[in-house]
């Protein structure tokens, strides 16, 4: 199954949270439908890409980076790269690229999608299917400078300035998704 089939997949069976998010979810399908490139940067009016929430074992505090561009704070995340065979590999191999920390578990699916618009190649949208992972006990953040210009451990409930409702609506579906999971253990 190439990533284009396996983000279909993902996004057909995916059960949406509410009214926007499905037609974000259906509007997702389309581009899909619409562009073979639909999974890579090189596709400019816009391209999947996959993020994650990542919440400390405890479930209070949410791992968020330092943009070294947009200076806001973020999740985790980015572009899919060729190696990575699912839109899940992918949301963890950008959570564990960012932040460091090894042993991270990603829920099966993801939490929620937001759109939005960023300059790759002058201007284009990202399709984010966003995730969310838990962190082990044990875990350690260790900032990759090329990766962020900072990244921090912060309380769920009251994300740092500067940074946007995104983020807020994605930590908050975060938590949700990792309390109702259950225990989650690697």
């Amino acid at each position: 199954m190439s990533l284009r089939e396996d983000a279909r997949a993902v996004l057909t069976t995916w059960a949406a949270p509410d009214p926007g998010q499905e037609a974000l979810r259906v509007s997702y399908l389309e581009h899909l439908d619409a562009h073979e490139d639909a999974m890579w940067r090189d596709c400019l009016p816009g391209h999947l890409t996959a993020s994650t929430a990542i919440i400390s074992a405890d479930g209070d505090r949410v791992a968020l980076v330092l943009h070294r561009i947009h200076r806001m704070w973020l999740q985790t995340g980015g572009h899919c790269e060729s190696d990575d065979a699912t839109l899940a590999e992918a949301a963890l191999r950008e959570a564990a690229e960012e932040s460091g920390i090894v042993g991270l578990t990603l829920l099966p699916a993801p939490v929620r999608l937001d759109r939005h618009t960023v300059p790759c190649g002058g201007g284009s949208v990202h399709l984010d299917v966003q995730f969310a992972a838990v962190a082990p006990d044990d875990a350690v953040l260790v900032r990759d400078p090329d990766e962020s210009a900072g990244l921090g451990w912060f309380p769920v409930d009251s994300p740092p300035e500067p940074t946007d409702d995104s983020v807020r609506d994605l930590v908050r579906a975060a938590v949700v998704a990792v309390r109702d999971h259950g225990p989650v253990r690697p």
